[in-house]
């Protein structure tokens, strides 16, 4: 029996349909980088609970993940005990931690949603972050050091800043940056090869990842070049 084939057209797909996909799609990683539960409501009319209730379980996740924060402070009472000018450097040593992870993870994470790079690209990634970090450690170092004879020695007084504590700081600077941007380029990678969605990985984890590794790093080092 023969059928008489005959095309029908089922829709169309217009640009303004292609484009609000991309943008929903776009939002849905700016929301999770930003640890943000992603909702199908805009802001504008999205309700206060329902803002609160996208946001508060990642802002307790974080909270209670900085535990592990605090008990490395604790444990280390007596080193900043016994040279207290340390503890003014720690809010800036986590923060140029936290913004090296996020810039690394970033840059990862829109390639892979572009197809610029796969997962197999991992070694390579890696190894190309590696020299930007450590390019920006040394850079970040060399700075920070000058900075804290010139500024806070002799600008602001600060006569417990010797050479062997600017040392310090710029060491445990250099190891930071360079563990952070590691973290940064690796973690959205091995996400998306365990099916996981990489955007997940961004800046609020790898911050607090990278937040407990600097103070690890720091007062290892303060230890072995201030003997405290």
């Amino acid at each position: 029996m023969w059928t008489k084939k005959i095309d029908l057209l089922v829709g169309i797909v217009t640009v303004d349909d292609v484009i609000d996909v991309l943008q929903e799609e776009a939002t849905e990683d700016f929301d999770k980088m930003a640890g943000i539960t992603p909702t199908d409501k805009p802001y504008s009319r999205a309700g206060v609970i329902d803002i609160w209730k996208s946001r508060i379980p990642w802002l307790m996740f974080l909270m209670l993940s900085a535990t592990f924060t605090g008990l490395i402070i604790r444990h280390f009472e007596d080193a900043l005990a016994a040279c207290v000018v340390l503890t003014g450097f720690i809010p800036m040593l986590m923060d140029t931690g936290g913004n090296s992870g996020a810039q690394s993870s970033t840059a990862i994470i829109r390639s892979l949603s572009l197809g610029d790079v796969e997962t197999k690209d991992i070694l390579w990634i890696t190894w190309k972050e590696f020299r930007v970090a450590a390019l920006s450690a040394v850079c970040l170092a060399v700075i920070n050091f000058a900075k804290m004879f010139l500024v806070d020695k002799l600008l602001l007084g600060s006569m417990d800043i010797t050479i062997f504590v600017a040392f310090t700081v710029s060491i445990t600077l250099m190891g930071t940056v360079i563990f952070a941007k590691l973290v940064g380029c690796t973690l959205p990678i091995f996400a998306e090869k365990i099916g996981i969605d990489p955007a997940v990985m961004a800046s609020p984890v790898i911050t607090t990842i990278t937040d407990a590794v600097s103070l690890l790093i720091y007062f290892t080092t303060a230890s072995a070049v201030l003997g405290i």
